[in-house]
Order: structure tokens, then C-alpha cells, then sequence
């Protein structure tokens, strides 16, 4: 049914919608235009940027953020994957406000350390860890660590994945249709302005869950890939899972070859289970990258790895490095997190909650007939407006982007703060969220539905 919608309606819905964001959000637009002074671009980073406009925030408790305009939304954005706790969670508070009175800043190692990275090991079944202060960070260090340990250069990315914003992962992160180039030898297109030719060349761009395109790589390059590095569920592109053994067939390829396998958990570890996709699927990698998530709010990150790829840190051969590395603020949060949030009984809570939101969405795609369907995975999920499954990142350019917009809108305009860019993101439910919070994003999911099949 939604194949069949106008451009001219659709259009319309969308620009009704975004007068009515405009309309309560006047304060978020005088601090745009304060901020352009001497705010480059008027905000704190591009990815908040959004149409019509940037939202600012005043603060959040339990389920719920507000904007300045005092404006409540439950907040199902979560800070881009990063607030499964919700919002000032007693224990974080507890953790954080004990240890800011005791000093924030040392530049060496707290005992916290320890523990977590002992908890990480039982989690993920790797065995090694370091700490550094965000995502980009993680898998760089992986990266520049599986160039260290193999002696080589290239590195295996999957097109449509997105790994931060350093040079070795800018590349084909969100290309578009006309950029990407054959489907059996995808094009390596930059990410960004600024990444040289030269670091692109080091990059070999394979689709999602294609085990012989990986193979086909490596034939090509023998000898001369370091490591491949990859979401073991992609959430760049709504949430696309992996085909049955494509994970391990990986794995067995790539140390085939002498080269490594990468996880970039930064959006899947927690999120998803509390061992993350490695948890799961049982498939554990050569080296796993964390952040979001693990610090319930406060900017931390973690590189694990085997003990034969860790050596390289602890002999020398490689300096991970960072003046806020394992700062003991991020520790005392982190460490609250995994002991008090990431809880056997609260992943059985989201669980509950994320079934009974799917159900309730599911039930309204039946009840107009469109052809949608909900991904969910743990505690992140999204509607995906194409019929058949998501398998790759190809399959993921054919969907109208006007509809997540919309969608984005009207959640928003009925109190359901979500990510901008509908069509890419995914909401994040917290421990801290209610059966009411979900039924309201199912209620302003209904309204959404019933004003496109209304347009017709």
C-alpha cells in the first residue's frame, strides 16, 4: 500500500508536521540562532542537526527528557544507543556523585579498572581489555592493533557499516545509489570530505552477509589483509541480522588467511543482550570494541581481545594510549552499570516491554495491510517500510527515507523522542521505561499509520 502513495501526499503530511515541531519548539530556535555566533553550524556536532531543526534539551529523569521550550517527550532516542539506563538512575548518580567528591581526573589506573574489565572478560569471553573514551576510538585502536600484530595493511569493511570518524573507517558508510557502483565490486566511497585516496585504497568494501564475497576479497589481496572489521548486527541501516553462520564462516575464511575478525559492539554490546552479539551468537572474535552503553550516560569505551592480539599492548609492540583512558569517573559509572542496570532481571524486563511494543505494532501494519515489518532486537528495534527483509545495505537504499521522516515527526509532535533520520535509526527502550511509555510510542505509531493510509 505505501508503494502506491503520492510523492505529493506524502510531502504534504511531512510539511504539515514539521510546522506543528516548528510551532512548539520556539526556544530550541532562539538558541540556534545565539549559538551560530560562535557555535560552528549552530550546534555541538553535525548528527544533531536535524530537519527542520536541532532540538536543545534542558534534562532528563527516569524515561523522560525535556526541551527547553519545558516540553516532556519519553525519550526513545537513548542518546543514540547510549542511555539503556535511562536517565539519572539512582545507582549512577549514587556512583558518579561519590566519586566526583574524591577527585575526577589522575591519569592512572583506579581499582574499578579491574573489575570491569574482569566482568567484560566473563560477558564477552575475551579475555583482555584496555578503556578509551568512545566509540571512533575503540575501533581505531583495533584497527591500527590488527595492523601491528599481522604486519599488514588492508582492512575488510562492510559497505553501509559505520565505525566512527577516523580515516581507516570513512569509507562507504552511507553512500548513495549512484556511488556505491556493481553489487559484486562494491566502490570504496569516501564518508566524508578529507579522507585522502590513499587511506580509501587500504579499505576492500564487501556486502552484508556474503560469505563469498569476503572469500573473493581475500583470494584478491592474499597475504595482505590485516583484519575485517564489521557490526555483528548492522545498525546503520535500521537493524539487519546476520544469515545463519555467516559469523563463524567468517571467522574460519579470515583466520584461513592469518588475518583477524573485529566486532564493533559499540551499538549492539548490551543493547542487545547482556554479552552483546558475541553473547549471543557464541561466535567470539579476535578483538570486540564497546562504548555507548557502558557507561550509562558518561563517555567511556573498551577494546577486548585474545590473549595473542592483547600481547601486542603488554609487550610493547603497540601504545594504547589516552589522558582520560580508564579516567575514574567513567569507571565509577561504568561500573554502576554493569553491576546495578545490565542485570539479569532488567533484560528480562526489556524483553517483556519490547514484545509487547512490537505486538502492538505489528498489529496496526495488519490492520491497514501495508508492507512493513518491525525489526527488535533487545532492547533496540525499528519499522523497516519495505516488504521483503533488510539483508544488506543495497536492499536498505530502496526504502522511501520520507517515510521514516514522517514517522520521526509525528513521534515527536505526540511526546516520543526518537533518533533524527528515521530511515537509518532505531529506538532504544531503558530499564527505566513503563508499559505506558510504549503504548504511547504504539499510539502516535497509529496515528502515523492512519494518516498515510488516509492519504491515498
Amino acid at each position: 500500500m505505501a508503494a502506491t502513495m503520492t510523492a505529493r501526499s506524502l510531502d504534504s503530511l511531512i510539511a504539515e508536521q514539521e510546522e506543528i515541531f516548528l510551532r512548539r519548539q520556539p526556544r530550541s530556535a532562539e538558541l540556534i540562532e545565539i549559538a551560530g555566533t560562535h557555535l560552528a553550524g549552530g550546534a555541538t556536532s553535525n548528527w544533531q542537526i536535524a530537519e527542520p531543526q536541532a532540538v536543545w534539551m534542558s534534562h532528563g529523569e527516569g524515561s523522560k527528557v525535556y526541551d527547553v521550550d519545558g516540553t516532556e517527550y519519553v525519550d526513545m532516542h537513548g542518546g543514540y544507543g547510549a542511555s539503556i539506563a535511562g536517565h539519572a538512575h539512582p545507582a549512577i548518580v549514587a556512583a558518579v556523585s561519590d566519586r566526583v567528591r574524591r577527585g575526577t581526573h589522575f591519569a592512572q589506573p583506579t581499582e574499578d579498572a579491574i573489575w570491569i574489565a574482569g566482568e567484560l572478560a566473563r560477558r564477552f569471553d575475551v579475555p583482555l581489555w584496555r578503556y578509551a573514551n568512545s566509540g571512533t576510538e575503540a575501533t581505531m585502536d583495533a584497527i591500527h592493533l590488527a595492523r601491528s600484530v599481522t604486519g599488514r595493511d588492508l582492512i575488510i569493511k562492510v559497505e553501509g557499516c559505520y565505525h566512527g570518524h577516523h580515516d581507516s573507517v570513512q569509507v562507504s558508510v552511507l553512500p548513495e545509489a549512484d556511488e556505491v557502483g556493481p553489487r559484486d565490486a562494491p566502490v570504496s566511497v569516501p564518508g566524508n570530505t578529507g579522507i585522502p585516496s590513499a587511506i580509501r585504497d587500504l579499505v576492500v568494501v564487501v556486502p552484508f552477509n556474503d560469505v563469498d564475497a569476503v572469500a573473493r576479497a581475500l583470494n584478491r589481496n592474499r597475504g595482505q589483509v590485516a583484519a575485517m572489521i564489521l557490526e555483528p548486527v548492522m545498525m546503520n541501516a535500521g537493524i539487519i541480522a546476520p544469515d545463519d553462520g555467516y559469523l563463524a564462516a567468517l571467522k574460519d575464511l579470515l583466520h584461513a588467511d592469518g588475518a583477524l575478525l573485529i566486532y564493533d559492539e559499540v551499538k549492539t554490546g548490551f543493547t542487545t543482550g547482556p554479552g552483546g552479539i558475541t553473547g549471543r551468537s557464541g561466535v567470539v572474535p579476535d578483538m570486540v570494541c564497546l562504548a555507548k552503553a557502558l557507561g550509562g550516560g558518561i563517555a567511556v569505551a573498551a577494546i577486548g581481545g585474545s590473549a595473542a592480539v592483547m600481547s601486542a599492548i603488554a609487550d610493547g609492540r603497540y601504545e594504547q594510549v589516552g589522558t582520560f583512558n580508564g579516567n575514574p569517573l567513567a569507571m565509577a559509572a561504568t561500573r554502576a552499570t554493569l553491576s546495578a542496570v545490565l542485570t539479569a532481571d532488567n533484560y528480562a524486563y526489556l524483553d517483556a516491554l519490547s514484545a509487547r511494543l512490537r505486538a502492538a505494532l505489528e498489529a496496526v501494519i495488519a490492520e491497514y495491510g501495508f508492507d512493513w515489518h518491525v525489526v527488535a532486537l533487545g532492547a533496540k528495534g525499528c519499522v523497516t517500510f519495505r516488504r521483503e527483509p533488510v539483508r544488506e545495505f543495497r536492499d536498505f537504499l530502496e526504502i522511501d527515507a520520507r517515510l521514516g521522516h514522517l514517522h520521526w515527526l509525528m513521534q515527536h509532535n505526540g511526546g516520543v523522542f526518537l533518533p533524527p533520520w528515521g530511515k537509518v535509526e532505531q529506538w532504544l527502550l531503558s530499564v527505566q521505561h513503563t508499559v505506558d511509555d510504549v503504548d504511547r510510542f504504539a499510539r502516535n505509531f497509529a496515528a502515523f499509520a492512519g494518516a498515510v493510509a488516509a492519504s491515498h
